[in-house]
């Protein structure tokens, strides 16, 4: 195989990897839900404690891939950097008010609210990054809503005095679609590394004030409940949003929002395995139909091609 084949199929790959690794961090983020009803905290320090067990590891990645990220132009590592402190601060109120949804409704409804932020995303793409948001994307956003509010809604349940968390799930979606815009500008002169280990500071100072401020203590009461706050920031943070922000440098925003329901299929998956919960039909027509959202809406080849050289 000559050297021109070998540069073909790397960049024909890159796609695939990047699907991959977006696939396998909604996962991730799939399985937060769990870990902060056995952290043994408030939601405010359970948020903090999820980026600031991370952020030691995110500067160490940082630090390692430092030479690979001065590749990159001067103009565009200047361009992105209010991008990645902006993705700090939105992440802060993701946290912020997903904690608050969680406890203070139903995960069913708090997941249900917070998976609107792909809407967010579609709609500003191409105010915010100049993406065209095509046909497909718009396909693929009203299957993977069905999907969800089958797999979800099931669930879901509306009480006044519940009304208050699942507006919280509503506002974390707004906070989310915003993240989510500004890591993929952020990529555009930024590392994934660079983008997690200073929007992780960011995100952490922000959350360590809200918690010293609102919470009665910060440290969980056993070993449990310790666990449970490391997982979530290894699995939930390090490996979610890390396989995230690799994922927004090669992959369009819109489409990459879609993938992101996939974190609901994973919740429903989860709570089978983990907390014995039952799925029924309507909610594996849901799954299904997000899948197929998914697979609508996805990039072909002609059009991925010019993302890669950013």
């Amino acid at each position: 195989m000559n050297s021109t084949d070998t540069t073909t199929e790397a960049p024909a790959l890159l796609p695939v990897i990047a699907f991959a690794a977006l696939a396998m961090g909604a996962i991730a983020m799939g399985i937060s839900p769990v870990f902060v009803r056995l952290a043994e905290v408030g939601p405010f320090a359970s948020a903090f404690w999820r980026v600031g067990l991370a952020v030691p590891v995110m500067l160490l990645w940082w630090l390692l891939a430092r030479r690979k990220a001065a590749n990159r132009s001067p103009e565009a590592r200047r361009a992105a950097r209010p991008f990645v402190l902006l993705a700090g601060l939105l992440f802060a109120g993701d946290l912020f008010f997903w904690h608050l949804a969680i406890v203070n409704t139903t995960v069913a409804n708090a997941t249900l609210m917070a998976t609107l932020a792909p809407i967010w995303v579609l709609l500003l793409a191409g105010l915010v990054l100049g993406e065209p948001v095509g046909r497909r994307e718009i396909g693929g956003l009203g299957l993977c809503l069905a999907g969800g509010l089958l797999l979800v809604g099931a669930s879901w349940q509306f009480s006044p005095e519940r009304l208050e968390g699942d507006l919280y799930g509503l506002v974390t979606s707004m906070f989310f679609g915003g993240y989510f815009l500004c890591v993929r500008r952020a990529r555009r002169g930024a590392s994934s590394a660079q983008i997690m280990a200073v929007s992780g500071l960011v995100t952490a100072a922000l959350l360590l004030i809200a918690a010293l401020m609102l919470e009665p203590t910060l440290l969980p009461a056993s070993s449990k409940g310790l666990a449970a706050l490391v997982a979530l920031a290894l699995v939930s943070h390090i490996g979610g949003q890390g396989l995230l922000a690799f994922s927004l440098g090669h992959l369009p925003a819109a489409f990459s929002s879609l993938v992101i329901f996939l974190e609901a299929v994973a919740a429903a998956l989860f709570g089978i395995v983990l907390l014995g919960e039952a799925l029924g039909p309507a909610q594996w027509v849901g799954g299904a139909l997000i899948l197929t959202g998914v697979f609508v809406a996805r990039e072909r080849r002609s059009r991925r091609t010019a993302d890669l050289v950013q």
